[in-house]
């Protein structure tokens, strides 16, 4: 059997029902229930399976249809139930009447099958090779990254994995902030520096709204060390048109060093000022002029109907003012009365690319939670361009607190700052930093240990299942030493297989491809860290109570073959997150 994008659950759910629907033709073709059309009905697997693996409502949701109690319809489709040859062995009729059907070994079988032959198992077609375009991080190129960004990094990443890995065609992007109102303050900020160091701080004082990092000074220091002071005497624009151009692409290489540095590769990174400069960003304004979504108002600027359309994702027209009163919403600026478009303008024009441009059938942004005021607007201005708004997702990102010894860190040792993602990467394994940041929902606050993210032990949940892995290599190794090699087993000894704790890890490794649709459905990595984590605990019990080394040889055959399933998905897990898969520790 080709086990490729094999989900073991969904192909019981679809057998079950497809005996069921055979089941009712059958019981109303000999009239133990009246001609009737067949309704519609629902097949799930239950929150508790010991009332049955699969579980249907098919004999209540047929009581109007065959005007029979639920039953004596379930005792008619059951009389007819034929489950030899299917990946059932059993079935009863429950409570009013639900059919619960219970899997037999050939399903148990299937999934352990599935997992050793496919190196690739839990990946799906379900995507059918949509195109999606994961946008995250996407940090302002005028200084070095903040901890959201490890956040954003760790789960962007990760959504980006869970989609391609459930069949859609994923672009990672890193928008490129190059153009616009912050470039105007990083340009003057690294002048000024610049101007100082010949100068003096009395004659050149740096204003509050710049930038006063120290990265400034360092980058303002490097142009020094190149040019010297033949830019002191230079008009002022002219200063900052050349240090701007000396160090944003510097500052742009440590974006993309740190985030390589974070095992996080972009498929395209792309530059805002390729939107203004190709004339993007004005023909989108012009095609909002055209609709009517906006008018030029009596001073030259383009107001945009922002609350008109906004308000079908959740914006009312009305706001409160500092005085408590309500006052109608106010449209909003896309060209500014000088004739520069502000921000939102090329916003709007970026989105319009990746929609209608380049055609991606959903654009997927990850953004921190102080953003949330823009998406109403963001999705808005995709319908007022003529585009469907729900094309545009959100994901949105709450904060990160940094702890130690239980209380929260906000400076870094080795610089006195606030702590930035290279700080934390120097301090922090890579593979803790990715797993851990992948521990709860974009949502939720994150407290991240930095003691816990540190520790080699059992503690640690990344350690944990890395260790889990390790284990099972370990065995094999031990068997090997002893002349004993795994081979395939024949189905009558996967059959062996029948231990509580092995049933268990098996129906575990069998709802893997289940969760990473979910989790791509769901844009929940977290999903996927949760997963694995209790699947090694089901590993390390089923080890504890089931021997491998010295039983029988089909029994032992068999329980290896179970170790290198479960190998087999804690490597694809740690795999998709760009976290090394040890083999021994």
């Amino acid at each position: 059997m080709d086990y490729k994008n094999y989900n073991p659950r969904a192909a019981a759910l679809a057998q079950a029902r497809a005996l069921l629907t055979d089941a009712v033709k059958a019981a109303v073709a000999d009239g133990a229930l009246p001609e009737a059309a067949l309704p519609d009905f629902i097949v799930e697997i239950p929150a508790d399976v010991k009332n049955g693996d699969i579980a249907s409502n098919v004999a209540m949701a047929g009581a109007r249809a065959f005007h029979k109690a639920p039953r004596q319809i379930a005792e008619a489709i059951t009389a007819k139930l034929q489950l030899g040859g299917s990946l059932f062995d059993r079935f009863e009729v429950a409570g009013p009447g639900f059919i619960n059907l219970f899997l037999g070994q050939d399903w148990f079988t299937s999934v352990v099958r599935a997992a050793v032959a496919n190196p690739e198992y839990g990946r799906t077609d379900v995507g059918a090779g949509k195109r999606y375009n994961v946008e995250f991080v996407s940090a302002n190129p005028t200084g070095p990254m903040h901890m959201g960004n490890a956040r954003g990094g760790a789960l962007g990443d990760g959504l980006a994995a869970c989609l391609d890995w459930a069949g859609y065609d994923v672009t990672r992007e890193f928008y490129i902030n190059d153009a616009g109102n912050q470039i105007e303050k990083f340009g003057k900020s690294l002048a000024i520096r610049y101007l100082q160091l010949y100068k003096g701080e009395d004659a050149c004082p740096l204003p509050e709204e710049c930038y006063q990092g120290a990265d400034i000074i360092a980058r303002a220091k490097e142009f020094a060390a190149v040019h010297g002071d033949a830019y002191v005497n230079k008009d002022f624009d002219e200063l900052k048109k050349a240090i701007v151009a000396d160090a944003l692409p510097k500052n742009i290489a440590g974006l993309q060093r740190d985030l390589g540095k974070y095992r996080i590769e972009y498929d395209v990174w792309f530059h805002e000022s390729d939107l203004h400069n190709s004339g993007a960003v004005k023909a989108v304004v012009d095609k909002l002029l055209e609709t009517g979504a906006c008018y030029k108002a009596e001073d030259g600027a383009i107001m945009y109907r922002s609350a008109q359309y906004a308000a079908k994702y959740g914006v009312v027209n009305k706001r409160k003012t500092e005085d408590g009163s309500e006052e109608e919403a106010k449209d909003e600026v896309l060209v500014r009365a000088n004739g520069i478009p502000t921000y939102f303008a090329a916003d709007i024009a970026y989105h319009y690319n990746k929609l209608a441009v380049r055609g991606f059938d959903k654009a997927i942004d990850v953004w921190g939670a102080d953003h949330h005021g823009h998406v109403a607007r963001m999705k808005g201005a995709m319908d007022a361009i003529g585009l469907d708004g729900s094309r545009l997702d959100i994901v949105l990102m709450q904060m990160v607190n940094l702890m130690r010894d239980g209380k929260p860190v906000r400076m870094s040792k080795r610089t006195g700052k606030a702590i930035q993602l290279g700080d934390l990467l120097d301090e922090v394994p890579v593979d803790s930093a990715r797993f851990l940041f992948n521990m709860r929902e974009a949502n939720s606050l994150l407290d991240f240990d930095l003691d816990l993210a540190v520790q080699q032990d059992s503690q640690n949940p990344v350690y944990y299942v890395q260790y889990a892995h390790a284990r099972i290599c370990s065995i094999l190794r031990a068997l090997e030493a002893e002349g004993v090699t795994p081979r395939d087993c024949t189905a009558e000894e996967l059959a062996l297989l029948t231990a509580p704790e092995e049933l268990e890890l098996i129906q575990h490794i069998a709802s893997y491809t289940d969760e990473i649709i979910g989790a791509a459905k769901d844009y929940d990595p977290v999903r996927i860290t949760r997963y694995v984590i209790e699947l090694a605990t089901k590993f390390h019990k089923f080890y504890n109570a089931c021997r491998v080394k010295g039983e029988e040889e089909s029994l032992m055959q068999a329980r290896l073959t179970l170790c290198r399933a479960t190998a087999t998905v804690i490597r694809n897990v740690l795999t998709m997150f760009n976290i090394t898969v040890p083999t021994s520790m």
